[in-house]
């Protein structure tokens, strides 16, 4: 009696689409080593584009069953699908898929996935530094130590500061906004959540206390905007939230600008009456001329709460983690489905 040898897995074919200079960044000699191990790619050739490719992407895109895609990623439109006969699968090493999966791809029945749960954790980490400093009011107290120059009283000037017991209000159950609350779980904070879409006994589980907006901006020393940015999130935090916010309270946005109406947040802070931390901002990059360059109570950093050198290899390794499931034919361990996309960012 003679036996037939099991057939060997195949090694799916891969090809990597992303930004200029991305994919150099992304993957260092050990996630290289192990994307070549784990697919039949050449790491080198990296799409920029897939409509009018060169002719070395076009025959690596026809025969590709993945997609490794970050920053950048050129939309796969329903034409870019046509060229990908034998495609099945998108991983994608960074957060939102929005920019690039298209309706054509849930229609061709693509598994995507994305390393958002990933890059979640430095922003909330910076999220987390912001608000324990916001606490200890260090920008003001900072700015006066630059003009004083000299032994003071710094225990009665910051009487009413510090972190005991401090009301943190967090405007987003997203991934960011979860992972937020649960980084502020060993300290002594009373954190409020608005979430339209998380009850009280989640929010309570999560370590909060679910209210509405307008009495987490009043009740709240300290504001964080964790939304996802929709129609529907445009201006959450508008004049009336922001009146309703307590004088040198800090508003923390690491989300995207267009939730604050920023016309109705500048006389705020050009007064001095509310602090803020602001990483993102709507235009991304204020106009040379803002104040918000040079207002003392305001730290403007340029969008680096998110992933960023070394941290740029986690998403890699996460990423690679999916492709090792797909390779072995195994669901992915964070999938993205349209559904989700109705609600996240």
């Amino acid at each position: 009696m003679t036996t037939t040898p099991a057939t060997a897995p195949t090694t799916p074919a891969a090809l990597l689409a992303m930004g200029p200079g991305i994919a150099e960044q992304l993957f260092g000699a050990r996630q290289r080593a192990r994307l070549t191990a784990l697919v039949d790619t050449d790491p080198g050739l990296v799409a920029h584009r897939l409509t009018g490719p060169t002719p070395e992407v076009a025959r690596a895109l026809a025969g590709a069953e993945l997609l490794i895609t970050c920053w950048g990623a050129p939309p796969l439109t329903a034409d870019v699908l046509a060229a990908a006969p034998r495609l099945r699968a998108v991983v994608h090493a960074a957060g939102s898929v929005k920019h690039h999966i298209t309706p054509a791809c849930w229609e061709r029945g693509l598994r995507v996935t994305s390393a958002a749960g990933a890059n979640a954790l430095p922003v909330a980490e910076y999220t987390l530094a912001a608000i324990l400093q916001a606490g200890k009011n260090v920008l003001p107290a900072a700015r006066r130590y630059r003009e004083l120059r000299a032994p003071h009283d710094w225990r009665a000037e910051l009487a009413g500061h510090g972190n005991y017991r401090r009301c943190v209000g967090i405007v987003g159950a997203s991934r960011i906004g979860r992972r937020v609350i649960e980084l502020l779980r060993p300290f002594d904070l009373d954190v409020l959540l608005f979430d339209p879409y998380v009850d009280a006994g989640t929010a309570v589980r999560l370590g909060a206390e679910k209210v509405g907006l307008d009495e987490l901006c009043a009740r709240s020393r300290i504001v964080s905007v964790h939304a996802p940015e929709l129609p529907a999130t445009r201006h959450l935090i508008g004049a009336a939230q922001l009146a309703a916010m307590a004088d040198g309270a800090t508003l923390i946005n690491t989300s995207r600008g267009s939730l604050i109406d920023g016309d109705a947040l500048l006389p705020e802070l050009v007064s001095g009456r509310l602090n803020a931390v602001l990483d993102v901002t709507e235009p991304e990059v204020p106009p040379a001329d803002s104040p918000l360059y040079d207002l003392p109570n305001v730290l403007l950093t340029p969008h680096v709460a998110g992933s960023l050198g070394d941290e740029i290899h986690r998403l890699a390794d996460f990423a690679l983690d999916e492709v090792a499931r797909y390779a072995s034919g195994l669901p992915f361990a964070d999938p993205v489905t349209p559904e989700d996309l109705a609600r996240s960012a």
